[in-house]
């Protein structure tokens, strides 16, 4: 299971930290995406961290001003969102999979997915 937090309601240049919790699994032994979607949108992946080497992948709407990173103590990933803009608004989801991010970041079929938390940017 996979437990996302830290959304909320923040003005535009502000920053939030999304988590993503993981229970009944061992997250160090996945890829990790975070993905969104605004209202009327599809489902775009904004990040990715791998388990191999920690490579990451970031899409170019975030490239800057997100990062993403994991804490493998806390069985946790993050989302560390910077400069936030009105187009970021969104619900934010995380998901987990043994692929490598090349495949995860795509979205689609992945083995666990959280509920997501809602981001709103707005002044």
């Amino acid at each position: 299971q996979l437990v996302e937090s830290g959304g909320g309601l923040v003005q535009p240049g502000g920053s939030l930290r999304l988590s993503c919790a993981a229970s009944g699994f061992t997250l160090n032994d996945y890829a990790i995406g975070w993905f969104r979607q605004a209202p009327g949108k599809e489902r775009e992946g904004v990040s990715c961290i791998s388990t191999s080497d920690g490579s990451t992948y970031y899409a170019d709407s975030v490239k800057g001003r997100f990062t993403i990173s994991r804490d493998n103590a806390k069985n946790t990933a993050y989302l560390h969102m910077n400069n936030l803009k009105p187009g970021d608004a969104a619900v934010y989801y995380c998901a987990a999979d043994f692929r490598p991010c090349t495949r995860v970041r795509e979205g689609g079929y992945l083995e666990v997915w959280g509920q997501g938390t809602l981001v709103t940017v707005s002044s």
